[in-house]
């Protein structure tokens, strides 16, 4: 209506909010959105897909949600009940004990010991794994039962992964980008976060209910707060909440305890003050730690007898224990086969899969840098030396039906530093603050950056949108992941979940992905003259071919190899889902229950 239409039935025009007025909003959302595109664009992917296969009954994961639905509905840690309304799972603990004629116990050991005693009858099965998860999605399944009872299962995981896993992940780039961006130019902390976010495990294992990425994010949150602390910015009682994150830490991921040793050395170290600001320090973050240590052990005294003992010493598959005795929780010397499957295995490979990392290596043992004493970077190292020393002595074998090697997931945060201060010292020119120098290794060196960022997002995205990878294959991008994308085999999403065939409905994150790269390889050509930007282009291409060519030519050779390689990759076509030109099944659609299980062995 016109400004006279309005007044010949007596009533006053609206004010006309002009170009200054609703302009001004939008145009300040964009200018917000485009500041932070390098946090919005990765969260958007991670909210958007849901890599989930209910055909595997996914051990680690359901393990857990199984313990939080019995914390609601029986208000107890123990999931016999669980298991029996909702099916067998893996990765479980189970306990015999032997009472009196009081009730009173006498004995206990794991069931696998107690098949041959008929008195060991009663039998108490709990996850094997650290406790806080379960606890965590208690609140999430307890809401969810509100809305909608019974809770299906992929209802469950979805939000559980949603508010315990990829929301934290969200947060944990905003504390690096902020953290980079002191170190950095802007651009090349936006770089740094987007490689982050979608080239590493970070982007596979913030989309499975499993504890290494929440491990990581409590990890870097508190050497986040120890790094304000040391420059003065947050009081002295945020020592506290560091401790607090630390004990978190150990009940999130047992092996956590490899991340507190570099950390606490560093709080300690950078604690302003003097002697006494270091006592003060040490006790305020003791007072934090108290509280979830001594939840964690009256966890595992209620669970397995005694506060010390994990799960990992009552596995219900015998098969398993071999893996978990001897040093800590398996942990012995360390083996160079070990070594090489955790690196540079054309399976699980961390450099295989993930070729950018590369970059933090120079820097992380340059000698110059170490004589510096930079408190960040000796504790960059001494993270990677430690997980390094672990992931070398641990049995590669144990590492499941997974992307890369998982346990590493805590590590790769620490890592962004010393990549941050070896791109900075690039020439002058493109975006780092080096001297200048001769145009060849501007280029070349750029180049180099280009090809290896490219390659481990677009790598992780493809292992990603499959995310649960069996050891019976030898190389699995080339042998299952990339031909299943290309197939449209792409995970769950917000459309498939509505109904929106695949591939058609996964386009809107292959779109953001694809916008990722290209927004990277911006930041590095930006910098460079016109006439050297094609040659750059050039190199990285030639850096992706390399690197595919011979990650590709690492294929099974003897015979029963390849036979299991095709039988498993028949086997995931069964029971992946949603099927290609198929919708997901509905979130909240019911499901039968599993056969009822009486006992387990």
């Amino acid at each position: 209506m016109t400004a006279d239409s309005f007044a010949s039935q007596g009533v006053s025009a609206p004010p006309d909010p002009g170009p200054n007025e609703a302009q001004p909003f939008a145009g300040a959302v964009l200018a917000f959105l485009r500041r932070h595109w390098a946090i919005f664009l990765p969260a958007f992917v991670y909210l958007y897909i849901f890599p989930y296969l209910p055909g595997l009954h996914s051990p680690n994961e359901l393990s857990r949600l199984l313990q939080s639905r019995a914390l609601v509905d029986h208000g107890s840690i123990e999931i016999g009940a669980e298991l029996e309304a909702h099916g067998r799972v893996g990765d479980l603990s189970c306990v015999a004990v032997v009472r009196d004629a009081d009730g009173r116990e006498q004995e206990r050991r794991g069931c696998p010991q107690s098949r041959t005693d008929a008195r060991f009858s009663e039998r108490h099965y709990y996850p094997s794994k650290a406790p806080l998860l379960s606890f965590a999605a208690a609140l999430v399944y307890g809401a969810l039962k509100l809305l909608h009872d019974p809770v299906p299962e992929l209802a469950l995981v979805f939000f559980a992964r949603v508010a315990c896993i990829i929301l934290p992940s969200i947060l944990l780039l905003v504390l690096i980008r902020r953290y980079l961006g002191t170190v950095a130019r802007p651009a090349l902390a936006d770089l740094l976060t987007v490689t982050y976010a979608l080239g590493t495990l970070a982007f596979s294992y913030s989309e499975l209910f499993l504890s290494h990425q929440p491990a990581a994010v409590l990890a870097f949150a508190c050497f986040y707060a120890l790094w304000r602390l040391r420059r003065g910015e947050w009081p002295s009682w945020t020592y506290a909440v560091t401790g607090l994150l630390a004990g978190l830490l150990v009940a999130c991921e047992y092996t956590g305890v490899l991340a507190l040793i570099p950390l606490g050395a560093y709080g300690v170290a950078t604690a302003p003050g003097g002697l006494r600001g270091k006592f003060k320090a040490a006790a305020l973050a003791l007072a934090g730690l108290i509280p979830p240590v001594l939840a964690l052990g009256a966890y595992q005294q209620a669970a397995f007898g005694h506060p010390l003992h994990t799960g990992y010493g009552y596995l219900l598959d015998a098969g398993y224990q071999s893996w978990h005795r001897g040093g800590l929780w398996g942990v012995k010397l360390p083996t160079l086969t070990a070594f090489g499957h955790s690196f540079f295995s054309p399976l699980r490979g961390l450099f295989t899969l993930s070729p950018v990392l590369v970059l933090a290596l120079p820097r992380l043992f340059d000698p110059r840098a170490l004589r510096a004493r930079d408190p960040d970077l000796l504790l960059s190292l001494a993270m990677f030396v430690l997980y390094t020393y672990f992931t070398s002595s641990f049995s590669h074998l144990s590492w499941g039906w997974s992307t890369g090697p998982r346990h590493l997931t805590p590590l790769i945060p620490f890592l962004l530093l010393p990549m941050a201060l070896a791109l900075r010292s690039l020439p002058a020119g493109a975006f780092g603050d080096g001297s200048p120098t001769s145009w060849r290794w501007q280029v070349g060196a750029t180049g180099v950056v280009l090809g290896l960022v490219v390659l481990a997002i677009l790598t992780t995205s493809v292992m990603t949108m499959l995310n649960y990878i069996s050891h019976a294959f030898t190389n699995a991008l080339y042998q299952i992941a990339l031909p299943f994308a290309l197939r449209g085999f792409l995970p769950h999403n917000w459309l498939s979940l509505v109904g929106v065939r695949n591939p058609w409905a996964a386009l809107p994150a292959v779109a953001a992905i694809l916008v990722a790269v290209v927004a990277c390889a911006v930041i590095l050509l930006r910098g460079l003259p016109e006439d050297r930007r094609l040659p750059c282009v050039g190199i990285g291409l030639a850096v992706v071919a390399l690197v595919v060519g011979v990650h590709t030519s690492f294929r099974p050779i003897r015979p029963d190899r390849i036979e299991d390689v095709r039988q498993a990759a028949l086997f995931m076509e069964t029971v992946y889902s949603p099927q290609p030109g198929h919708a997901s099944p509905r979130l909240w659609r019911h499901e039968s229950p599993g056969p009822a299980i009486t006992r387990i062995e």
